[in-house]
Parts: structure tokens; C-alpha cells; sequence
């Protein structure tokens, strides 16, 4: 049963993965409705700051071996592309938030 599970080559198994992420999200993104929006949005912002958490332990590995320097890369990467959407989101949701408001005379 072993040479069965190393018959599949980890990085097509990961890029599956990825290209089914990719479609999910596409899917369940564009399908949202309005009213929905903004929870959404909050919910973008809570996923995205454990990406920021996960990033920064990237970025503080130990240049252990070849991938040290590839790891610190990515991950400083993924800290600057999820800073990017938190701020985003919230910049959005803050707009949303305000068509709702009264306006004043």
C-alpha cells in the first residue's frame, strides 16, 4: 500500500488542492448577496489575521537549511498581502456601514 501513496507527487497534490480552493471560492464569493456583504467582510478579516500570525512565524524562522530563506520570502509575502486585505476590509465595511447612517440637514 506505501508505493500507492507515493505514486501521487506532492506538488500536484498541493496544486489540486489550490485550483479547488480557488474554484470554491470563486463560487461562494460571486454568490453572496448584499445584505451579506458586510459580515462577510468580517469574517475575511478574522480569517486574514491568522494568515498574518502564520506569516510572522514564516518570516522569524531560523535560516535552518536551503528553505529558511524561502520560507522568511513567502511569508513575508503573505504578511504584506493579508495587511493589505485587513485594511481593505475594514476601509470597506466602514464605507457600508455609512450608507446606512442618517444624514444630517
Amino acid at each position: 500500500m506505501e508505493h500507492v501513496v507515493q505514486a501521487v507527487d506532492p506538488f500536484v497534490f498541493r496544486l489540486s488542492i489550490f485550483v479547488l480552493a480557488v474554484f470554491v471560492g470563486y463560487f461562494v464569493v460571486w454568490s453572496v448577496t448584499p445584505a451579506l456583504h458586510t459580515p462577510l467582510m468580517s469574517v475575511t478579516n478574522a480569517i486574514s489575521s491568522v494568515i498574518v500570525v502564520g506569516a510572522l512565524l514564516a518570516v522569524g524562522v531560523a535560516m535552518v537549511g536551503s528553505g529558511g530563506v524561502w520560507a522568511r520570502g513567502f511569508g513575508f509575502v503573505a504578511l504584506i498581502f493579508a495587511s493589505v486585505n485587513i485594511f481593505g476590509g475594514f476601509l470597506v465595511t466602514q464605507r457600508m456601514l455609512a450608507m446606512y447612517k442618517k444624514k444630517q440637514k
